[in-house]
């Protein structure tokens, strides 16, 4: 009964600490480049959008942040990482939309969804701001507004 007992603590341990940290993962991004996501965040909050091109919210999100980007990048360093969540079937998608969206985000191809595994499986859309690869806010769904609510998170962890 003990050995239960402790290991259902080391599982809760885990499953805490995927919730509050980022894994140690490379991605590559569309240009094919390998990108190491904890790199992304050192000593700068970063926001990490997980999306994907059949996900209508999410592209919605990603729009309304677009329109503020350049104001709020030169106002407070403001920067997105758009994690494309697209399987394999869909990956091909994902180059195109962005670009035909003109998103100005680094954007990262998860396919086999192991960054949303190590988080819990949440749903898409979901916004993160990630701080020395420590998740400090986390915002799931999209509602037209909730991006000038990002902007201020983003800035209550600048330092």
């Amino acid at each position: 009964m003990k050995k239960l007992i402790f290991l259902a603590a080391i599982l809760c341990f885990a499953f805490a600490k995927a919730q509050t940290e980022l894994p140690q993962l490379s991605l590559k991004n569309i240009k094919g480049k390998k990108i190491n996501i904890q790199d992304l965040s050192k000593d700068k909050p970063v926001v990490l959008s997980f999306w994907a091109t059949w996900c209508t919210p999410c592209m919605r999100e990603l729009d309304a942040i677009k329109e503020h980007y350049a104001d709020k990048q030169e106002e407070f360093g403001f920067e997105v990482v758009a994690i494309a969540t697209d399987d394999a079937r869909t990956k091909q998608r994902v180059k195109t939309e962005s670009m035909g969206r003109n998103w100005p985000y680094e954007i990262l191809l998860d396919t086999k969804n192991e960054i949303i595994r190590s988080l819990g499986n949440p749903q898409i859309p979901l916004t993160l701001i990630v701080k020395n690869n420590k998740i400090v806010y986390r915002h799931s769904s999209f509602t037209p507004g909730a991006e000038l609510e990002l902007f201020e998170e983003f800035k209550k962890h600048l330092n």
